[in-house]
């Protein structure tokens, strides 16, 4: 295993993982229905298109090194939250160090190298919620999640915040995964398959 780990480390320039998890015990002064862990696992790399130009093509390392990250971060989401089947929404994100492109954070998330991966790893069917940006070190990014296999599930719309606190150098990029065991504490705020239709025109006979 280590070995493995250290050949990833030098194929893609891994340079540190950060995870993190939390768990809601009580809010509003009542413990929730079901409490819902949340985990973020983050990949520090080195930036592969780092001074390369706006016309590069991004194709060659974005084959090569999205799939590895799909496979590591969500192997530790899994292990963090206590199985796959216990997860119930996710997400993902992208911070790219302030010397690329923020389409270098997009590369590495936005495409089939690595969503589909995550979805199917964490046996999901949704459109995976995202946040992508440019930054320096240390900057705090909120990642979306919703449910993994029904995303008109209003309950599961909540976030989890990512940080890695001497990450991403100018030259590199960070990569989050995220997901949540259950929904946001007391979720009463309907569903989009069960809302009323409302259009301006059911606004003016409330207000009339």
């Amino acid at each position: 295993m280590q070995e493995r780990m250290d050949h990833l480390d030098e194929s893609i320039g891994l340079r540190k993982l950060t995870l993190y998890r939390d768990v809601v015990l009580t809010e509003a002064g009542a413990a929730p229905a079901q409490p819902a862990s949340r985990a973020s696992v983050a990949a520090v790399i080195r930036n592969p298109w780092a001074a390369t130009g706006p016309t590069a093509d991004l194709s060659r390392e974005q084959q090569r090194i999205a799939p590895l990250l799909a496979i590591l971060l969500t192997g530790r989401l899994i292990d963090a939250l206590g199985g796959v089947d216990r997860i119930e929404a996710f997400g993902k994100a992208a911070i790219v160090g302030t010397g690329g492109e923020i389409e270098h954070a997009g590369a590495l998330i936005h495409t089939p190298y690595f969503g589909n991966l995550v979805r199917e790893f964490l046996k999901g069917e949704s459109i995976i919620c995202f946040a992508d940006s440019r930054a320096e070190a240390g900057e705090t990014l909120v990642v979306p999640l919703w449910h993994k296999t029904h995303a008109s599930t209003r309950s599961h719309y909540q976030t989890v915040s990512a940080r890695v606190s001497d990450a991403p150098r100018a030259d590199e990029i960070v990569v989050v995964a995220a997901a949540s065991t259950g929904p946001r504490p007391h979720p009463r705020i309907g569903d989009r398959m069960t809302d009323p239709v409302v259009t301006t025109e059911t606004l003016e006979v409330v207000a009339s």
